[in-house]
């Protein structure tokens, strides 16, 4: 919850009226975005009133997806009938191109929601879009202020070993980022991982067969570096028999909802000794309708399936864009 006291909010403006702090507004720092406006513009959906009640939440879906494949039955809706403001980003080609290009279509959310907002908003994404809005808070410095909590699961943020067989014969650029070792992911990663003042909860499973490792003691998912809170959160550590795959972790995962949740209700990253051990009885996480769960569950494997098989393939990672050289 945003709601302060109002001799704080009282202060502020005044402060605000002398000069002592920043206004809303926060001046542009880093790269120029190369992507047309329009084409960012139309990238974001949103829905529900940014600038009241909960903290609004910016959706990137994981690759091979698109918003509505990867949240429109779940965490959508239930943060709708949480009244919990969010909007979805659209990354270009299902998030298999280059993924410099995607991380301008975060950059563009985050502060698009920001002024819209006017205060501070917090990130949930699924895999890749659990890692690429790290590409926008390291190289675009203004995300920084405006991002409260980074809330992801599974996300590829040290790569994968999949990613060399998927790209034996050539693949989409953005496996051939999410190579472990890829020449994107040591810009990525390079010096601090983390940022002040950014609550950072990475929630992932041991289980994971498309972020491989993803298990102690050198997780994937896992951040280590830099001045930003962190939770690195094994949902085995909360269900010690707990089985879930990459999918499900990114759809419908009640353990991982659990976690998410409570890193958005609370100050800070989320805490697994907060988490009731009921959760481990559940299959899905509260609000996903059951008689639907298997049709669209089987649309995010057929999508999944498709972007593999079809997406245009390359024949070497993407070159790094000047700025991240």
């Amino acid at each position: 919850m945003r709601t302060k006291p109002v001799f704080v909010t009282t202060i502020a403006a005044v402060l605000l009226v002398v000069g002592l702090v920043a206004p809303a507004t926060a001046t542009v720092q880093g790269p120029r975005l190369t992507v047309p406006a329009k084409a960012l513009t139309s990238s974001l959906t949103c829905a529900g009133d940014l600038s009241g009640g909960l903290t609004p939440v910016l959706l990137v879906p994981g690759t091979t997806l698109t918003p509505g494949v990867n949240y429109s039955w779940n965490y959508e809706k239930v943060f709708t009938a949480q009244q919990r403001p969010w909007c979805a980003v659209t990354l270009p080609g299902h998030a298999m191109e280059d993924i410099q290009v995607a991380g301008e279509y975060v950059v563009h959310a985050i502060r698009a929601m920001h002024a819209k907002a006017g205060s501070r908003i917090s990130v949930l994404g699924f895999s890749q879009g659990g890692m690429v809005p790290r590409w926008a808070l390291k190289f675009w410095p203004d995300t920084r202020a405006m991002v409260d909590d980074l809330v992801t699961l599974d996300p590829s943020n040290h790569g994968t070993l999949d990613a060399y067989p998927a790209c034996a014969a050539g693949c989409a650029p953005a496996l051939w980022q999410q190579q472990t070792g890829s020449r994107f992911l040591a810009a990525l990663n390079q010096g601090q991982e983390t940022y002040a003042g950014i609550s950072y909860t990475q929630i992932y499973t041991a289980t994971d067969e498309v972020v491989v490792p993803n298990l102690p003691p050198a997780p994937s998912s896992a951040l280590s570096t830099g001045p930003g809170a962190i939770a690195n959160v094994l949902v085995q550590s909360i269900c010690p028999v707990h089985l879930s795959e990459h999918l499900s972790m990114g759809t419908s995962d009640p353990v991982g909802y659990a976690l998410a949740i409570d890193a958005l209700s609370h100050a800070g990253p989320a805490k697994a000794s907060r988490i009731s051990r009921a959760v481990c009885g559940q299959v899905f996480f509260p609000g996903i309708d059951r008689a639907a769960y298997a049709t669209n569950f089987t649309r995010v494997l057929r999508t999944a399936g498709q972007q593999l098989l079809l997406h245009r393939h390359v024949s070497q990672e993407p070159p790094l864009a000047p700025y991240a050289r």
